[in-house]
């Protein structure tokens, strides 16, 4: 049974969820704030915090990066304000691993509970050399990506940006963590560049790149790559750029 511990300063926003999380399968803890949470960590460690933003304190932001010090391992979904773009890269950047956005659909924070779950176990062995997702199979080793089975020509680059992409299959990324994770840690900024090389990737990879199924914007924040066979992947807005 997978352990979440639940950091919200509302105590029936937390009632709730307890509940409900309880009543889907999980074991649940509670916090009121970032210093109880920590606290609560650092006696029984947890599969999964679920974190708010907004607490009084040391508040959400201070608490993820905490948290991600006194464990790597630990799954961690930040609770944000739906309008507040920089509250999402803040949450991403100080370490959480995914983020679900006020007012939100219990069953959309379940699967994003459960898809971070489920990449924590895959982060715990060893990496395969061949990674698949839908119809698309890349061979990281002999640096081949096929889609249906036939091969897709990329530029060095291209396929760099996509090994990284299938690499975090379902998890939110940000520009900057792609920038410098495929081009060097003197890239941060160059959104316009990212953009261009999405884009000649979708016109390989989709069949409609108009309306990608695989690499999915996450608006002002990144992308987010899909496994159109993931149950608990996220649907594609419509509105891609």
């Amino acid at each position: 049974m997978d352990k979440i511990l639940i950091v919200d300063d509302e105590p029936a926003l937390r009632r709730a969820l307890h509940t409900s999380l309880a009543a889907s399968g999980f074991a649940v803890e509670e916090a009121r704030n970032g210093d109880e949470g920590l606290s609560a960590f650092s006696r029984s460690r947890c599969d999964l915090v679920l974190l708010d933003i907004n607490m009084p304190g040391i508040g959400g932001i201070e608490t993820c990066k905490r948290l991600r010090t006194l464990a790597a391992e630990v799954g961690i979904v930040m609770v944000t304000v739906r309008d507040s773009e920089d509250d999402k890269v803040r949450a991403l950047e100080a370490g959480a691993d995914d983020f679900v956005s006020k007012p939100y659909r219990y069953r959309e924070l379940v699967a994003r509970i459960r898809a971070v779950l489920r990449r924590m176990r895959v982060r715990a062995t060893p990496p395969p050399s061949v990674l698949r997702a839908g119809d698309l199979e890349i061979h990281l080793e002999r640096r081949i990506l096929k889609k249906g089975g036939a091969e897709l020509h990329l530029a060095p680059t291209e396929f760099e940006l996509m090994a990284f992409l299938f690499r975090h299959q379902g998890a939110p990324l940000t520009h900057a963590q792609l920038l410098r994770a495929v081009w060097g840690p003197e890239y941060g900024n160059e959104v316009e560049y990212l953009r261009a090389y999405v884009r000649s990737l979708r016109k390989k990879i989709e069949d409609d790149p108009g309306r990608p199924q695989y690499i999915l914007t996450e608006p002002w924040v990144g992308y987010r790559f899909r496994n159109p066979a993931d149950p608990d992947s996220p649907a594609p807005s419509g509105d891609e750029f």
